[in-house]
């Protein structure tokens, strides 16, 4: 019986937070944790996340051509892209699911932290996902 045969178990505060996700590829001041992963528990084609987006904070949007994402609203609230070109509000509770393929993001425009749980089906890894941002927000943002 070899690890990837035993039960990942972890906390998030012992899981660390993303290093290298630059504003220019629509990273904008979030704080992101990558709890279930390739690196971490070996899983090949799912990832769960954690997010906290500071007021103003977002990821533009952006596409990912290997796997569908889903986010759920825990705290806060702001607006979510999609592929209309339109913005939704969203507020805890929302759950959303995006296909691959599709223009998805999501942005803090409250005046408390936005906490999002979410998961990619199908990548255990950034480097995996085929992501693609689409530099609407995050060049006119850009430090």
């Amino acid at each position: 019986m070899g690890p990837e045969d035993s039960p990942f178990v972890t906390n998030l505060s012992e899981v660390p937070v993303v290093e290298g996700l630059r504003r220019d590829e629509g990273w904008v001041d979030m704080r992101v944790q990558f709890l279930v992963d390739k690196a971490t528990a070996g899983s090949d084609d799912f990832l769960l996340g954690w997010t906290v987006l500071p007021p103003g904070a977002m990821h533009d949007r952006h596409r990912h051509f290997h796997c569908d994402e889903f986010w759920i609203v825990l705290e806060g609230s702001g607006v979510m892209y999609s592929d209309l070109e339109d913005e939704k509000p969203a507020g805890p509770g929302d759950v959303v699911f995006t296909p691959r393929g599709h223009w998805h993001g999501f942005r803090n425009t409250g005046d408390v932290d936005v906490v999002l749980v979410w998961g990619w089906s199908g990548a255990g890894s950034l480097e995996d996902a085929g992501y693609e941002v689409a530099h609407r927000h995050a060049d006119s943002d850009s430090q």
